[in-house]
């Protein structure tokens, strides 16, 4: 299985966003992870459509757009009219996951769902056989930078063993104080997908970092 890395532009320098997306082009990361915030399901707010749009007019690699907002279902085409190839509701936000995942789907993006940190991913059982990735949050979302929890490795253990079960194609993506220090024991544990901000942007020599993380896993 080849493993992907997902630098999260949320840690990136938006006064400087086009040699930031043109830096993650020319990487070894396999894809663009976008988080999208209201204000409401989390205490933050971050970027909208027309930076998405931005975003993709200079992207060669997938967008993979994670919606941390309270009412996603009015927003689906919106979001793949500016740019997204992958697109994740959670699980807390959606009272017909189901109908979300599938109108994701008809709509021509990959479909996804994304879990909070406090929620057992038993909850899921239900839906892996509808979605192509599930993103488990290894912070409660909203803010870039925070510490990982620990607890993760064994979530993603149960969910792997869940897919292994009920849906083999499945990715398992991860969110949420990644780094080279913790990359190998998340892919060991089962993850597919390493979501990283702070520990690509941040660092000193973002490229070298995301070879890392390549390396690590």
């Amino acid at each position: 299985m080849h493993h992907l890395v997902a630098p999260s532009l949320l840690a990136a320098d938006f006064l400087h966003l086009a040699e930031e997306v043109d830096m993650v082009n020319e990487s070894e990361a396999d894809l663009f992870h976008v988080d999208v915030m209201d204000g409401h399901f989390v205490p933050n707010i971050s970027f909208g459509f027309s930076i998405i749009r931005q975003i993709k007019s200079l992207a060669k690699k997938p967008l993979d757009v994670h919606l941390m907002i309270k009412h996603p279902d009015q927003y689906l085409e919106d979001f793949r009219d500016s740019g997204a190839d992958w697109l994740s509701v959670h699980y807390e936000t959606c009272p017909h996951l189901h109908r979300t995942i599938h109108k994701i789907r008809e709509l021509g993006m990959k479909p996804g769902v994304v879990i909070n940190p406090h929620n057992n991913v038993e909850l899921l059982k239900g839906i892996l056989h509808d979605v192509d990735f599930v993103l488990l949050m290894s912070v409660n979302p909203g803010f870039g930078g925070q510490k990982f929890i620990p607890s993760t490795l064994e979530r993603i253990r149960t969910l792997n063993k869940m897919k292994i079960e009920l849906n083999p194609e499945l990715l398992i993506e991860v969110d949420g104080g990644v780094d080279e220090h913790n990359a190998a024991d998340l892919v060991n544990a089962g993850a597919d997908i390493l979501v990283a901000g702070s520990s690509v942007f941040k660092a000193s020599d973002p490229l070298k970092a995301i070879s890392s993380l390549k390396q690590a896993i």
